[in-house]
């Protein structure tokens, strides 16, 4: 059996997707050495509908391995 998995939900008080989906870069880029967070599975959702989210990173497993480190919806193909 595998442990159950815990998600933070993290607040913020900014308006626009755009800013949220750039905080989420930051945050990565500053905690991306914190194994236990799993920045690909990211997502944004807006305060008042937060069963609709928006992934922010593509996360395909790559060949190899990794995961692609591309913004969701990205041109091109997948890269780490």
């Amino acid at each position: 059996m595998t442990a159950q998995r815990w998600i933070i939900h993290l607040p913020t008080t900014l308006t626009s997707a755009d800013e949220a989906a750039a905080l989420a870069v930051t945050l990565r880029e500053s905690l991306g050495h914190v194994t236990v967070i799993d920045f690909g599975e990211t997502t944004l959702s807006e305060e008042d509908s937060q069963f609709v989210r928006t992934r922010v990173w593509c996360d395909a497993r790559l060949d190899g391995a990794g995961r692609c480190g591309h913004r969701n919806d990205h041109d091109g193909s997948c890269g780490a």
